[in-house]
């Protein structure tokens, strides 16, 4: 149920959606567009912003750090960049940063997302305020007025379930449950196999139907099988029997019990997120009845037929030894067990729609057990996150008409040229390369798409339909609308104007398929992108997430996929080598970052996003330069031109987090915890070391011979 997994990252990491969703999909600067839940994505810094609604009044901006673009006063200088940059640069303002109850970590991300909620607040709730409203307008204006009809919502309580709980007692046979997992990519509830439409790795024209491995309701495999998780997953059973006892389910401890113990035996065979990443291994493409002949146990017929499916010839399996695994502990498990699963999934995705009771239930499982948070977010901004979930293009329309300045347009296309103008003389002047390989590399480079601040074509919403007062009614209608448009797409062309993020989403990403840069309007802000501020800052700043998502075609991923977007090797294999050779050597690195006692990065899980984080960093340096177009750097304050770029990247990731937190990332995100997304890089590129003075000794030093060159 796509657009539901969507909505509840406002309110629950629940660990679904990263299931279904392809690898290639999208490769972005921060977790967000991963699905994590916004309480526990990479977030804020300064002391000078605002959590409050200090952007009610229209046509205002964010606003600016210090005197040229970088909080000095939030510096700690008393600590060696060499023993750790991120405390050098962040070090005062973390300290007496505090996270808000209702988050699970604070900084520059969260900070600016906050911006864009209350942008979104101001536009969403003028329109709530009105009478008369058509089209898009009365849309937004009733989903937003529905999530915040608490008397409605309360008098209801578990009335809208009903008709869903009914049809799941009355499930008699596994073709029939089968079919009702299909049921739920449209619909409220869950299935052990997840599916989801994107253009064909090795055909990236045309879109075709992926499936993945899913059935897990904690974060991740890990939570049930490793002993680091073993609180998590005794609190999961509470709660599982908990959401069953409150919809009246017979039984609800040991139900309970069975679910867990049926779900821990599917993250026994699931593939690790470390395997999942790679793109070669989970391209297994298939017809519906090889698929059906692979994993016989699961009653394939059925569950396409229930997500409305039929007409898909081509499926791309991902996990694809897990499915006949996956499908077997289907088959064995007892029908009784499965509707109860069912009957809690369903229970579990509905509570944020609920009425108190199981809203905060679910808040209390999700986001304090499993991440630390202290207090639900208040209402409204729940309501914000719905909206923009069920009708994100709608206000983005709003948005940009309202806050997006238009020549910030003109001056990032700018910026993006002088990117890819310095990653075009890395490539062409790199030793370790050969020629034919250098080649492609150039020719891919030169056929980078970019997208910047808003689509030229905005979705059409006229087909959805949303009720005054039937919240319940109206997530579900807006999830099957969601469904229905993408199964449309099945064996159709790739429409190459369709964005992945909405222009109010702070955030970019990279899609491998398309070869393109997509940079949403909300990033194009303080401490990102300040057209006033000292360049060197923005290079660091803008020019470093720019430069991520360029270097993400050229990760250990992206470099696999051609100028077109094919899933094919361009490589020689002696270049692949040397390129393996040193992603292992970097991956090592992260291996050994121990964020808290005992909890280690997984440097194979996040080993695109540390390259690409390298390779933004070295870019954002290269195009700095050369904007100076032979010119001298000036020195401000003290800090010379090389050295505020490299700031600039780090007061990006300024921010705190809760342990829970910590761990949960570690376990699932792609994403490096913000102080080695700032240590890690940097260690490695040397005009650090002679911007900084960093000496032998100090603690994250790396002798000449130890660091990684890959871009």
């Amino acid at each position: 149920m796509k657009l539901l997994k969507i909505l509840a990252c406002s309110t629950a990491l629940s660990g679904l959606a990263l299931s279904v969703v392809p690898a290639h999909a999208a490769e972005c600067f921060d977790a967000y567009c991963h699905m994590q839940s916004l309480e526990s994505v990479d977030a804020l810094l300064a002391a000078d912003t605002s959590s409050g609604s200090d952007d009610a009044a229209p046509n205002t901006v964010a606003k600016k750090y210090g005197t040229w673009g970088i909080d000095i006063s939030g510096m700690d200088t008393s600590v060696k960049p060499g023993d750790s940059f991120f405390d050098y640069v962040n070090g005062t303002a973390v300290k007496e940063m505090v996270i808000p109850a209702d988050r699970t970590s604070y900084g520059s991300f969260l900070a600016l997302r906050e911006l864009s909620e209350n942008r979104m607040k101001v536009l969403v709730t003028g329109l709530a305020s009105q009478t008369g409203l058509t089209g898009d307008d009365a849309k937004i204006a009733n989903l937003y007025n529905a999530m915040m009809d608490e008397a409605t919502i309360q008098k209801l309580d578990v009335a809208p379930l009903a008709p869903a709980l009914t049809a799941i007692r009355n499930i008699k046979t596994k073709p029939q449950m089968a079919r009702y997992m299909g049921k739920t990519s449209a619909e409220f509830g869950s299935s052990f196999f997840g599916a989801y439409i994107d253009g064909d790795a090795k055909n990236p024209q045309i879109n075709v139907l992926y499936l993945g491995q899913s059935g897990l309701g904690l974060p991740d495999r890990d939570y049930y099988l490793k002993d680091t998780y073993a609180d998590k997953k005794t609190k999961y059973e509470a709660y599982v029997a908990k959401m069953l006892t409150m919809v009246g389910y017979p039984n609800a401890a040991q139900a309970a019990k069975d679910i867990v113990a049926m779900e821990t035996k599917i993250a026994e065979v699931s593939w690790t997120r470390i395997d999942r990443r790679d793109d070669t291994k989970t391209y297994n493409p298939m017809s519906p009845a090889k698929l059906a002949k692979y994993a016989p146990a699961f009653e394939w017929k059925a569950y396409f037929e229930g997500a409305d499916l039929t007409q898909a010839k081509k499926i791309i399996i991902s996990e694809n030894t897990a499915f006949p695994k996956i499908a077997q502990i289907y088959a064995d498990t007892p029908l009784e067990t499965l509707k109860a699963w069912q009957t809690f999934r369903t229970v579990d995705q509905a509570a944020p729609y609920l009425s108190e009771r199981f809203a905060t239930a679910q808040w209390e499982f999700r986001s304090r057990d499993l991440s630390g948070a202290q207090a639900q977010r208040e209402r409204w901004k729940r309501a914000i996150s719905v909206t923009d979930g069920a009708l994100g293009e709608a206000i983005g329309r709003a948005y940009v008409a309202q806050y997006f300045p238009a020549d910030s347009k003109t001056k990032m296309e700018g910026l993006v040229a002088d990117l890819r103008a310095a990653l075009k003389i890395r490539i062409e002047n790199l030793t370790w390369m050969s020629a034919p390989t250098k080649e492609k590399a150039l020719e891919k480079l030169s056929k980078f798409g970019v997208k910047i601040a808003y689509p030229d074509k905005w979705r059409d919403y006229s087909a959805l339909d949303i009720k005054p007062g039937d919240l319940y009614g109206n997530v579900e209608r807006s999830s099957a609308f969601e469904w229905a448009w993408n199964v449309a797409k099945i064996d159709k062309p790739v429409d190459p104007l369709e964005w992945g993020m909405t222009p109010q989403t702070v955030n970019a990403y990279y899609s491998p398929t398309r070869n393109e840069i997509v940079f949403p309007a909300a990033i194009l802000q303080p401490p990102f992108f300040d057209p006033s501020a000292d360049m060197a800052v923005n290079y660091g700043g803008i020019g470093g997430v720019i430069g991520h998502e360029i270097t993400h075609g050229f990760d250990d991923q992206g470099r696999n996929y051609d100028g077109n977007g094919f899933l094919k090797s361009w490589w020689t294999d002696e270049d692949s080598a040397k390129f393996n050779a040193q992603a292992k050597k970097y991956g090592e690195q992260y291996d050994a970052f121990e964020p808290l006692p005992g909890v280690h990065v997984q440097g194979g899980l996040t080993m695109g996003e540390n390259i690409a984080d390298l390779g933004g960093n070295l870019l954002g340096l290269d195009a700095y330069r050369i904007s100076l177009h032979g010119a001298e750097a000036p020195v401000l304050d003290g800090f010379t031109g090389d050295q505020r770029v490299f700031m600039g990247f780090a007061q990006v990731w300024r921010s705190k987090y809760r342990d829970d937190a910590v761990k949960q990332q570690v376990a699932t995100d792609p994403h490096s915890p913000a102080v080695f997304r700032v240590i890690g890089p940097v260690r490695n590129i040397d005009d650090w070391y002679k911007a900084f003075n960093v000496q032998p000794g100090e603690k994250y030093y790396l002798a000449p011979e130890d660091r990684v060159r890959i871009w």
